[in-house]
């Protein structure tokens, strides 16, 4: 694959990147020697499968993280922000430094961009040079925890920033991987779309990203469609991180008990495309086979099934060995197979041009929000609240965006409805949510089209 392109600063990006240098210079006394951009992303389809294994159908957006880079004389690296309510940092340039930030249990911006830094650093060290010390100023326009990809656009643009600094000009594949293996750092047991499409995004196409080998094939979406972005208001917080983590543990678990029951050495098996793969089975032939051997299971019947302790089991995926917890096994893989099925009809139907292509587009969206609702258990009231709202207001389809529990809702409509239907979506939520005139609409609901991967700045004359 490519690497990432180094681009003069074009008009619509020169307004910010002045402004963000002279932050820079206030705060470290030099000019900026570049910059680097990576964009957010909405997930068109294929929600909570990609740590499974499956491809998936996101779209870069035009909300992005800014980071402009220079030398230091020093051993060390400053990260500031330009939004005064986020705290700086400075530390030890230095891997024992960097994990020292880490694990500390406060919950910190800057700790995802440390995470990129840190794998980064690592892949720097194999480089010609190494430098001594960086400085950084950081600027995001990605509204944080709303499922639009903010922490994971810090977590690329560490990595990206340190090795571009280093003179380390890797293919934008290594750096999607490192980056999805920089993000565990901080305790999220995700899978890699975000990173994938920051680096693979292109300009006016959706991407299949696929995994193992990462892989992204354009999908080019239909001309009459048009994406609008809305905003619940509701954020993600500490109970929807662990919410997450335990999806992850629930589909490892199930992947591991189908291959126990089909006589498949299950320790081998490590998520649900694995066991598929082995059984040689369809999507629609998995989900069925997941509606009859799982159910929801506890950590003593789970041990029994497998027939290991429950300290051997919490050697082999992340539980407690006093786990009370029930496990949704059965739902939590009939979603990932069934919207797995979702993802490649949705690309298909894109390529396939009819007269009903936006209206069953807007179908396998329903249909994906309705199992994240029921069968994964992701959603929250306010959530499934917009989503009604913007079926009402006209949307072929929508659904939420990203790992659920709060945060956006991605709508469909087209090209002639999208004004009215932003205007109605709009006037509903100002009512639902008691917003006053004052509030920016703009920033809470807004069209949104494919937008470009990351990208390195050079330098222009300030």
């Amino acid at each position: 694959m490519d690497k990432v392109p180094i681009v003069p600063a074009d008009d619509a990006a020169k307004s910010r990147l002045k402004k963000l240098a002279w932050h820079f210079e206030c705060h470290h006394k030099a000019k900026p020697e570049f910059f680097i951009r990576v964009p957010g992303r909405v997930n068109l389809i294929g929600e909570h499968i990609d740590y499974s294994g499956y491809a998936v159908c996101p779209m870069a957006i035009e909300q992005n993280i800014l980071v402009a880079i220079g030398q230091s004389k020093d051993d060390r690296i400053s990260i500031t922000n330009i939004d005064p309510k986020y705290e700086e940092i400075d530390m030890d340039l230095s891997i024992s430094s960097f994990r020292e930030v880490l694990m500390r249990h406060e919950i910190k911006w800057y700790k995802y961009f440390v995470c990129g830094l840190t794998e980064g650093f690592e892949l720097a060290k194999s480089g010609l040079e190494l430098i001594r010390g960086l400085n950084t100023s950081i600027w995001g326009t990605i509204p944080p925890a709303a499922g639009l990809s903010s922490s994971s656009a810090l977590v690329c643009s560490g990595v990206l920033a340190i090795t571009h600094a280093n003179k380390l000009h890797l293919a934008k594949d290594i750096l999607a991987t490192q980056s999805a293996k920089a993000e565990r750092l901080i305790g999220t047991e995700g899978g890699g779309m975000d990173h994938a499409i920051a680096f693979l995004a292109q300009q006016g196409t959706a991407k299949l990203i696929e995994f193992n080998p990462l892989r992204a094939t354009d999908v080019t979406l239909p001309r009459d469609a048009v994406f609008v972005i809305a905003d619940s208001m509701k954020r993600h917080n500490k109970a929807a991180f662990n919410n997450y983590n335990t999806r992850v543990v629930e589909c490892k678990l199930a992947a591991k008990i189908i291959a126990k029951k089909y006589g498949i050495c299950w320790r081998d098996i490590e998520i649900l495309i694995d066991v598929q793969r082995v059984l040689g089975k369809t999507l629609k032939e998995m989900a069925d086979i997941a509606a009859q051997e799982l159910s929801d299971c506890d950590v003593q019947e789970i041990c029994q099934i497998l027939q290991v302790s429950v300290m051997e089991l919490s050697a082999i995926v992340k539980i407690d060995n006093d786990d009370t917890r029930k496990f949704h096994l059965r739902k939590r893989a009939q979603h990932v197979f069934e919207e797995a099925a979702r993802v490649i009809e949705f690309r298909d139907v894109c390529c396939q041009e009819s007269t009903n292509q936006i209206q069953r587009l807007g179908e396998l969206m329903i249909a994906s929000h309705r199992s994240l609702r029921y069968l994964f258990d992701c959603s929250i009231d306010e959530v499934n609240q917009l989503v009604d709202m913007a079926i009402d207001s006209g949307a072929a389809g929508a659904r939420l965006t990203g790992a659920g529990w709060g945060g956006c809702v991605i709508a469909l409509t087209t090209k002639d409805k999208a004004d009215e239907f932003v205007k109605d979506l709009g006037d509903k939520m100002r009512e639902a949510y008691h917003l006053s005139d004052e509030t920016d609409m703009d920033t809470l609901i807004f069209k949104t089209e494919p937008g470009q991967g990351a990208a390195v700045y050079s330098k222009f004359p300030l």
